[in-house]
């Protein structure tokens, strides 16, 4: 399994703020001059005009990332080396990261630092302090479940924000065990996920990146797992353009699409996958208002909830772009359902 050397840097500022807008109108007003388009495609053009421009403007909930924050370098294992004896090498990187960070005066970062590890059990297979930071969370006994469900974030998810992610996959654990003991959740904030204000989260270079990171991780995991696991892949918004170009491998049953803003696939049978494809979205997810085109390396084309795009439907009730992970929601009912391999309500084959 390769381990995470995340280097990219985030402002976090308002300063960046501003110029992240700049460059997503700028690029916007390029991609305008040079793009084609067939039928509609000044309607298309001014659609992604419009998002373009929202998505420079959109002010994340959380805090954004420290940019440059110093860390020890990252604990590296033998392809051999246990579940355990990761989670003991990590937490104590983890110890390290925050202490360095104290001392480099960012207080901020050490403190969730230390909150990642406070409960005493926390399992890292991986972990990366630097700069925006990378980390691999397991919840459950992983070498003796048989249902694992592997979390794939979308932009701004990083160790400054990780918490949110954090509780989602928690979410997801209570609710699988609830009704299959042997079920676990690894949260993968395996790559350097784009800003929400940048024009990056409109391109699949970042995904294509973390897809040649996610491929390797899943054959490692699924030979750690129990004999015989089934595993899942459930990706939220910019996540889900990842888990389009990641070949999943035999031991993946379901590709679950989540708040997507498309996969830049036409329809599910172009994913690298024999996986069984589903999609969601919430009806009150700012997502949906967004134009389903692509224009030059900007958008992601097909919405996968468009039954065009051949995906297995499923409910996601009322949630809004954050929240498809909450305790409660229809969502999480449908997603774990999926994991375990029974039928979501309100399911509807569109393959």
């Amino acid at each position: 399994m390769a381990t995470g050397t995340g280097t990219g840097t985030g402002r976090g500022t308002r300063a960046g703020t501003r110029s992240g807008s700049t460059e997503a109108i700028r690029s916007a007003d390029t991609a305008l001059a040079t793009g084609r388009a067939g039928t509609g495609g000044g309607r298309a053009r001014r659609g992604l005009l419009a998002a373009l421009v929202a998505a420079a403007v959109i002010v994340p909930v959380s805090a954004a990332a420290s940019p440059n924050v110093p860390a020890p370098t990252p604990a590296t294992f033998s392809e051999d080396a246990t579940p355990r004896s990761r989670y003991a090498a990590n937490i104590a990187n983890i110890a390290d990261a925050a202490r360095t960070a104290e001392d480099a005066d960012r207080p901020g970062r050490a403190a969730r630092l230390r909150a990642m590890s406070a409960a005493g059990s926390a399992r890292f297979l991986t972990f990366d302090g630097r700069g925006r930071g990378r980390a691999v969370e397991v919840f459950g006994e992983l070498e003796s479940a048989d249902r694992v469900a592997v979390l794939v974030p979308g932009s701004d998810t990083t160790l400054d924000t990780y918490e949110r992610f954090r509780a989602g996959a928690a979410s997801l654990q209570q609710r699988l065990r609830a009704e299959h003991p042997r079920s676990a959740v690894v949260a993968w904030l395996g790559y350097d996920t784009p800003g929400t204000v940048s024009t990056t989260v409109l391109s699949a270079d970042r995904a294509d990146e973390a897809a040649a990171e996610l491929a390797p991780f899943l054959e490692w995991l699924s030979g750690i797992s129990a004999p015989g696991a089934r595993l899942s892949l459930l990706c939220h918004s910019y996540g889900s353009v990842v888990c389009a170009r990641t070949a999943t491998g035999s031991a993946v049953g379901d590709v679950v699409l989540f708040g997507s803003p498309g996969t830049g696939a036409g329809s599910a049978r172009e994913l690298p996958t024999a996986a069984r494809v589903w999609a969601g979205r919430g009806s009150d997810d700012w997502i949906g208002n967004v134009p389903h085109v692509r224009l030059g390396r900007f958008g992601f084309g097909t919405d996968p909830v468009d039954p065009a795009f051949g995906a297995r439907a499923f409910d996601a009730g009322a949630v809004g772009h954050s929240d498809y992970l909450k305790p409660g929601t229809a969502s999480l009912d449908s997603m774990a359902a999926i994991v375990l391999g029974s039928t979501p309500t309100s399911e509807a084959d569109h393959g």
